[in-house]
C-alpha cells in the first residue's frame, strides 16, 4: 500500500563511515555484489553510493583517523527515505514534531555530477537522523 502522507516514500539508502575506504568498497562490491553508481570527493573525504541490487543504496563516507579509534560518531550515519517531494515530506515531519536539521536543499555534489536531487534532514523522536531524498536519477 502506498504511503498516504509522503508521496513516493520508500527506503533509499543507509550511510556509513569507514576508516578503510578501499577495503569497504572491495567488500561491498566484490564480495557482496553491490555496484558503484556514483562517487565524489578526494582523500580523505571520499564518498560513494553503491546500488545494493534493487535500487536501494549503501552510501559510504571515508573517515579520517585509524580504525578502532573512538571518535564519538557512529559508523551508521543516517537512513534515507525516498520521496517525490522533499519539501512536503519535511513539512510532514516538522508538523509531527521532528526537528529539521537541514532544510530542503539541492546538494552541489550531486548537481556537479549532473544529478537532479533535493535532500533534507530531520531528527526522529529518539535523535535518529532521517534524510528525505528526492531524485529521479538515484
Amino acid at each position: 500500500m502506498p504511503n498516504q502522507k509522503i508521496s513516493g516514500s520508500g527506503f533509499h539508502h543507509v550511510a556509513i563511515r569507514t576508516h578503510n575506504f578501499e577495503q569497504s568498497i572491495r567488500f561491498y562490491t566484490e564480495a557482496l555484489g553491490f555496484v558503484q553508481k556514483i562517487a565524489w570527493g578526494e582523500v580523505p573525504a571520499r564518498a560513494v553510493m553503491l546500488d545494493t541490487g534493487d535500487g536501494n543504496y549503501l552510501e559510504i563516507f571515508e573517515r579520517e583517523g585509524v580504525a578502532g579509534e573512538t571518535t564519538g560518531e557512529a559508523n551508521i550515519l543516517h537512513f534515507a527515505l525516498r520521496c517525490d517531494d522533499c519539501v512536503a515530506a519535511t513539512e510532514v515531519a516538522r508538523a509531527a514534531g521532528a526537528k529539521v536539521t537541514l532544510e530542503p536543499t539541492v546538494p552541489g555534489v550531486f548537481t556537479n555530477l549532473g544529478l537532479k536531487t533535493k535532500i533534507s534532514f530531520v531528527l526522529g523522536p529518539d535523535g535518529e537522523i532521517v534524510e528525505f531524498f528526492e531524485s529521479n536519477d538515484l
